[in-house]
């Protein structure tokens, strides 16, 4: 789902040098401060539809806790199809009539959208502290990882907000002096925002912020497992003046709020970062009312690896690219390709930083890594683990849970695979790295575009033309070269093939939440065609 750092950080780089030469065992670390019981902000735990908080029409609710040791984060209200469709008509109030004294959301100039989500912007930077520590609260990573999203989150939603403030209109020139033609950019209506476990808050802003910007209203859907840092959000939005009705937030599972949306006909657009079976579902549904569809559906990423790369680096990128959140990114870089000649020596490398990589509770500042997100996750990632070895696959390290309290999962490599493995074609969504390996560039590139998947990949040598060569050959909407795993607002992300469909951020992740309208206008409205005509 999200990457990693923002513009030029190093958080992936860092996070790899963190593992060099800790002489500890590879299991939990834990640091002086409680694992999630330090007090987190009073959040609001209901629904928000039409500018205002209420419980689900049933009163349902559910206990979110933290991962890492089961304390409870809080109760958030639990919605239901009979909830969804209040806000899916609150949303189309909204966009429609205005929907409360605010005045209409769609109808205002860009300016003055962009001024509101400023002061959201700024809401949200004077909490950053708070709103990391339920970001670490609720899905266990590092309170530094948090930190970082909410930073990256405010930066995505600058961007957006510059960048919609200047879109104008395309003026045609159509070869007659008498024409006037343009091309209008509008707000495609009601958008359905469905956003992941893994990085609720950046994921929504991703989302969020180009729709609002645009003059759409939305109702947004966070995963059931880690809801907090978005009704913080859209609490922030709420006070910074977004009118009533266009922001709503309906929290509960996909099964029964993320299908109620997307069937709802009163969605004009969906929006959804996740798996790819609940893709194709969304797909499948949202064809009966044909509606817009934007998706985002991870990835089996290759990281290849040429023997004249510098060493040093790739293995740090390479540790970084498996296991920064404890492998829960879909750009995770999970399939090492090396070349033959280095094979030995790269993978000895990446097996020992794996095996010095420390886990424990997101406030302790000395870690590496934290918990997987839940209990049926880990169980998941065993599986696939245990299915890798049973296909061939030689364990290196890892590939067994820790004895503690968690859903903790060990860095883990799997050695001499091959691609048919089910390790290797399959997103298990944990900190597991297949290694295979190549005689030649062809190979090489051939074997990283044999995946149905099409995210990102990355390319490590010392040759630039190469570089360039197998970059252009990579099937895959994101290609680093001698890097892995950084981004920035201003440029699209998203997948070939069946990672996805659309994408987010730069210009395209502005257009998806528009629809385009050509206006003609004649100015000298004389008879020209004069057909039927008698002489």
């Amino acid at each position: 789902m999200a990457v990693l750092g923002l513009g030029t950080r190093t958080v992936p780089r860092t996070f790899a040098r963190l593992a060099v030469g800790l002489l500890v065992d590879p299991g939990c670390h834990d640091g002086a401060m409680p694992t999630s019981g330090a007090s987190s902000p009073e959040v609001r735990d209901g629904l928000f539809i039409g500018g205002r908080w209420r419980p689900a029409v049933d009163a349902a609710t559910r206990t979110i806790r933290c991962p890492a040791d089961g304390v409870v984060v809080g109760e958030v209200a639990e919605a239901s199809a009979a909830d969804v469709a209040l806000a899916v008509e609150a949303a189309s109030t909204a966009f429609e009539l205005g929907g409360s004294d605010r005045g209409s959301w769609r109808r205002r100039p860009p300016a003055e959208r962009a001024a509101v989500l400023v002061a959201a912007a700024g809401l949200l930077d004077a909490r950053l502290e708070d709103v990391a520590r339920l970001e670490s609260l609720d899905t266990g990573k590092r309170i530094t990882e948090s930190r970082t999203d909410v930073s990256d989150s405010i930066s995505s939603l600058s961007y957006y907000v510059d960048l919609g403030s200047r879109v104008s209109d395309r003026v045609v020139d159509t070869g007659h002096g008498h024409i006037e033609s343009r091309v209008v950019a509008e707000p495609v209506g009601v958008c359905a925002l469905i956003t992941p476990w893994n990085y609720p808050l950046v994921q929504a802003m991703w989302k969020v912020a180009p729709a609002l910007m645009a003059g759409n209203s939305i109702v947004i859907k966070p995963s059931e497992l880690t809801p907090h840092t978005t009704i913080e959000l859209v609490r922030v939005l709420d006070e910074a003046g977004v009118p009533g009705g266009v922001v709503n937030l309906v929290t509960g599972t996909g099964a029964e709020v993320g299908d109620a949306l997307v069937r709802h006909p009163g969605v004009d657009l969906v929006s959804f970062t996740g798996g790819l079976a609940t893709g194709r579902t969304i797909m499948a549904a949202a064809a009966a009312t044909v509606k817009n569809v934007a998706l985002e559906l991870g990835g089996k990423n290759p990281n290849i690896v040429f023997a004249d790369a510098d060493l040093d680096a790739a293995v740090d990128l390479a540790v970084a690219a498996a296991f920064y959140h404890s492998g829960q990114v879909c750009s995770a870089g999970t399939r090492l390709l090396v070349e033959d000649p280095i094979r030995d020596e790269f993978v000895d490398a990446v097996v020992a930083r794996a095996e010095a990589i420390r886990l424990g509770g997101p406030f302790d500042e000395a870690i590496d890594a934290g918990t997987l997100i839940s209990e049926a996750h880990l169980a998941k990632v065993e599986r696939y683990v245990s299915a890798g070895v049973a296909e061939g696959a030689v364990l290196r390290c890892g590939g067994r849970r820790l004895d503690r309290p968690g859903s903790f999962y060990p860095p883990t490599v799997l050695d001499r695979c091959t691609s048919e493995m089910s390790v290797v074609q399959d997103e298990s969504f944990g900190p597991v790295l297949t290694v295979e390996v190549f005689g030649d560039e062809a190979e090489a590139v051939a074997l990283a575009n044999d995946t149905i998947y099409g995210l990102a990949g990355a390319v490590w040598t010392g040759d630039p033309d190469r570089a360039d060569r197998v970059a252009a050959a990579l099937r895959h909407g994101t290609v680093w070269i001698n890097d892995f795993h950084p981004y920035v607002p201003e440029a699209e992300w998203g997948g070939f093939k069946q990672s996805g469909v659309g994408r987010e951020l730069g210009p395209h992740g502005l257009a998806e939440y528009t629809e385009l309208k050509h206006i003609w206008r004649n100015t000298d409205p004389r008879p020209q065609y004069h057909l039927g005509e008698r002489a």
